[in-house]
């Protein structure tokens, strides 16, 4: 397993937290949840954090362990009977849920964890103790439906946190923004009747999951808010950067969301092994700019990432790097 510090990084501040801080929310069990030569793996996380030590950034955000969701924030968006299922296959010993998605005894503790970094940090932010939150976690979140793991994912991570704001009558009205190279569908799928929930994809297609075509926009109450992209392999990246800043001018300005939530796919950099779109390092800044200067405009800023893919650990650490810094996320502000 991969070994990680969470004091070579810095300490969780035992004060207050203000809302010029970013905080980063990551959990030791996440590495628990790990298969023989999967592309999804522990490493995925270590390689970030220790960029992030090395480049001397981690002191930038207060590091904060997350708790593990409630069974009934889980249950807003997936089946109890689905719940259970994972609970039982982690305890028993682990199985295949689909031929791509391992569950093993770690899995069910670490999706829990995610599942409630993703909320803890959307909650934090909406009260204001922080200004953004970044959920690096693992298992990622945005293929898992009602009741199935699939593609890699066990619980939607992002689906769930916005579930809960929703739920509770803290907002209103949000916004899901996807730039992982793959289709968002199960998160598609959780508000696809819902108009409280604004959901942007930008994917790559024809490609896995093989849903996500621009006639899909919602139906009946939801019609209209959601927002598909599919671009072929090869996009030129100037081109997706340009389309991502003309959807979020001209489909999320005019909804005013009181949050954005983004799940975060490093796979468009061009040497992922899942990938087929062309970004290099810069690229992903120039997308958390866009995303950023919408917030700010949209909704005082309030900006919430989860970590969904991204495979090729050479680049991993840069592509968060410059996400972070277009982000404002570790600005020479801070």
């Amino acid at each position: 397993m991969a070994e990680v510090c969470l004091n070579c990084w810095g300490e969780t501040s035992g004060n207050e937290p203000t809302a010029a801080q970013t905080a980063l929310f990551f959990h030791e069990a996440f590495l628990e949840h790990r298969a023989p030569h999967h592309v999804e793996c522990p490493e995925r996380l270590s390689v970030m954090l220790e960029w992030l030590r090395r480049r001397g950034l981690i002191e930038r955000l207060d590091l904060v362990e997350p708790e593990e969701a409630s069974t009934d924030e889980i249950a807003a968006v997936h089946s109890r009977a689905y719940i259970d299922a994972v609970r039982s296959f982690s305890e028993s010993g682990g199985a295949w849920a689909d031929p791509d998605t391992f569950i093993v005894p770690g899995t069910f503790r670490a999706a829990l964890l995610a599942a409630g970094a993703a909320v803890q940090g959307a909650r934090a932010v909406w009260e204001g103790r922080y200004r953004a939150a970044v959920a690096l976690v693992r298992p990622p979140g945005h293929h898992a439906g009602r009741s199935a793991a699939r593609g890699f994912c066990i619980f939607n991570n992002v689906a769930i946190a916005a579930r809960a704001l929703i739920d509770s009558g803290q907002a209103s009205r949000l916004a899901i923004l996807d730039f992982d190279v793959h289709h968002g569908n199960g998160t598609q799928d959780t508000f696809y009747t819902d108009s409280r929930v604004l959901t942007v994809s930008f994917h790559r297609a024809p490609f896995y999951p093989g849903t996500g075509a621009a006639r899909e926009v919602g139906k009946g109450p939801g019609r209209g808010f959601t927002i598909n992209v599919p671009l072929p392999a090869g996009t030129r990246p100037d081109s997706y950067i340009r389309l991502w800043r003309e959807v979020l001018e001209t489909r999320i300005v005019p909804f005013e969301p009181e949050m954005i939530l983004v799940s975060a796919g490093f796979d468009n950099y061009h040497a992922d092994p899942l990938a087929g779109l062309n970004f290099d390092v810069e690229h992903f800044g120039q997308v958390a700019s866009a995303v950023a200067e919408i917030a700010s405009s949209a909704c005082g800023g309030r900006l919430v990432t989860v970590l969904e893919g991204g495979y090729d650990l050479e680049s991993l650490g840069p592509c968060l790097e410059a996400y972070l810094g277009g982000s404002g996320a570790v600005s020479d502000e801070d």
